[in-house]
């Protein structure tokens, strides 16, 4: 019986050992408190990639020839922290084996334990957080790990720069950096903005990208669509520029909320994974060893070592 690989690709480009890149299915949707589905985002996400042609026509390259492991997804799902503790243990665990670590959700809260593996691995660390909702609530429904809380520990403990955020509660402007913030409705009126996201970024960047940045009319299937989102090639060329000018060291991609009738959306998402792994490796050859910058005096000092943020 053949192994299950990302998008179908030939198994000597899928093995642990020889792949640059893990990417880590996370299918949990424990919190989310409008439409329920993400937790069937990741084998939506994978099936669409199967159906992907994997010529980059923009930068004429085959990325999936850097190697893609596709690890075990993690179904924890005892508790929302839980979860968040089984996350950052498999992150972490990849980063220290020096590999490019992304993930694909599930609701937003699993970013909470891939941000906390990146901060613990890597030196001032920007995130850059692309969404419609700003995410900044420190509790929500009784728990810390709610994907309404999704950035709020970034907001305290990295550099967190937002981007596309047009949906929020009063309560999270106390929290907010609005001169890290990149509204929605300025973006629309400022040519410019992509320039000044750069200049906010550090060196070290990891991107949390939740799909409802991106405008319905492209990508509709989602937990809480947001009008006034974000158009695909703006996108692209948004991160292109930060896979040029930053060390991007990981991303997670989250919320497809997928829709046996609408099968859109499950591609743009895999047309989105597939693009962000092309600008981090287009330059690099197939035999070029990766090399991840982790810091490995930090792998064992947690930041979150306190009573209280211990899941």
């Amino acid at each position: 019986m053949s192994i299950k690989t990302y998008a179908g690709i030939p198994q000597k480009y899928a093995a642990l050992e020889t792949s640059k890149i893990v990417l880590i299915p996370v299918p949990y949707d424990g919190t989310s408190t409008w439409q329920k589905g993400a937790d069937k985002g990741p084998e939506a996400f994978l099936d669409a990639s199967e159906n992907m042609e994997l010529f980059d026509i923009e930068t004429r390259t085959e990325v999936y020839k850097q190697g893609v492991y596709l690890a075990d997804a993690i179904t924890e799902n005892e508790s929302p922290e839980a979860m968040v503790a089984a996350v950052h243990k498999s992150t972490k665990e990849y980063i220290k084996r020096n590999k490019f670590v992304t993930l694909f959700g599930g609701e937003h809260s699993i970013s909470i334990g891939s941000i906390r593996a990146f901060n613990e691995c890597f030196d001032d660390l920007t995130v850059l957080h692309i969404d419609a909702h700003a995410d900044l609530r420190k509790e929500y429904h009784g728990t810390k790990c709610n994907h309404a809380c999704a950035v709020y520990e970034a907001s305290q403990n990295t550099n967190l720069v937002q981007v596309g955020i047009r949906s929020m509660d009063v309560s999270e402007t106390t929290v907010m950096d609005e001169e890290k913030v990149f509204f929605a409705h300025d973006m629309a009126k400022d040519e410019y903005w992509p320039d000044k996201v750069i200049e906010a970024l550090g060196e070290n960047v990891f991107i949390t990208f939740d799909l409802d940045a991106f405008d319905p009319s492209i990508l509709p299937s989602t937990g809480t669509p947001e009008p006034g989102g974000l158009f695909w090639y703006e996108t692209l060329d948004f991160l292109r520029q930060v896979f040029e000018e930053r060390n991007v060291v990981g991303f997670d991609i989250v919320e497809l909320c997928p829709n046996k009738d609408e099968k859109a959306s499950d591609f743009v998402a895999a047309k989105l994974y597939y693009k962000m792994l092309t600008y981090k490796f287009s330059g690099t050859d197939e035999d070029d060893e990766y090399e991840s910058n982790f810091n490995d005096a930090k792998k064992g000092v947690s930041k979150f070592n306190t009573e209280e943020d211990e899941y």
